[in-house]
């Protein structure tokens, strides 16, 4: 995949289970990746934070690689999450990805471990060293307990051609400032649905969204305006989905886009442990926020 490529709107799919938690709801999986489809985004990124891939088995992480990259059959390109904490795991399902027929992978920093900058560059470098394909970085500093600082990542950008672009996560406009210098052949992806147009205004070329499960069309066209250069229509479309991406996050994700998308029936809102289901003044809230939205 060049970087080209890594412009648009790339959702960060969530993994429907069945009512229980105890296996994954292929029916709905199949229907949502459909819908993003026919909803223009560019890219479908499953087994990220969103699809609660700590909580995937090896199989099912396998699996629902494989089918995304059937479904999609070349009309939106596929950048699997492989990462984890472990290197050795990262570099196994980074493997099996490209096997399977992902265009590109996407690695977390490792969470947990606390690796200093070198720690970090390493792995980045051992994955990078043992796969052929692109690798994303994800950056996501509140979710792993550590930052890839601006340095390091250009370190690591001049010395892996394969390293091809990052999902800025840092909730931090600065961030992509600092990093925008990098040029034609590394993107960014905001990582944060409600800055995807700061981020697009300082150098990003899209955004990996949560809100786009449900409303992909509308992300995606959000997305389309300021590559087009129409700031101001992009500025209005964007502040009109802020309050639902703000409500999509009122609790832990992804149970609130999983609350959201059973409300409009397209699967049941089950998530796994140690994640629980929205509350019910959380659904309340949210729903009033898409009503409001959809102008119900």
């Amino acid at each position: 995949m060049s970087t080209l490529a890594l412009r648009g709107c790339f959702t960060a799919l969530v993994t429907p289970f069945v009512a229980d938690g105890s296996a994954v709801d292929w029916d709905a999986y199949d229907r949502l990746v459909e819908s993003q489809i026919a909803g223009g985004v560019s890219g479908l990124v499953p087994c990220g934070t969103t699809a609660e891939a700590p909580t995937l088995s090896d199989s099912e992480q396998r699996e629902i690689i494989q089918r995304t990259v059937r479904l999609a059959r070349g009309r939106a390109a596929v950048v699997a999450g492989t990462g984890s904490n472990s290197t050795k795991k990262t570099i196994e399902a980074s493997r099996a990805a490209f096997e399977a027929g992902a265009d590109a992978v996407m690695i977390v920093m490792p969470y947990y471990s606390k690796p200093s900058q070198d720690g970090l560059l390493r792995h980045i470098e051992l994955v990078a060293e043992s796969v052929k394909g692109p690798i994303v970085l994800y950056n996501v500093p509140g979710r792993t307990a550590v930052e890839l600082r601006p340095e390091t990542l250009e370190r690591a950008v001049a010395r892996f051609s394969n390293v091809v672009g990052l999902k800025d996560a840092s909730n931090n406009v600065l961030y992509c400032q600092r990093i925008a210098h990098l040029g034609a052949r590394f993107a960014i992806l905001s990582g944060d649905d409600a800055l995807t147009v700061p981020l697009m205004s300082v150098g990003a070329t899209g955004v990996i969204s949560v809100t786009a499960n449900l409303y992909p069309r509308e992300v995606s066209e959000v997305v389309s305006l300021m590559l087009a250069g129409n700031w101001t229509a992009a500025r209005d479309a964007h502040l009109k989905l802020v309050p639902v991406d703000t409500a999509l996050f009122s609790e832990p994700s992804p149970s609130p886009i999983k609350a959201a998308l059973a409300a409009r029936g397209r699967m049941n809102d089950t998530v796994r442990p140690p994640l629980v289901e929205m509350s019910d003044d959380g659904k309340r809230h949210l729903l009033a926020v898409l009503d409001a939205y959809e102008g119900r």
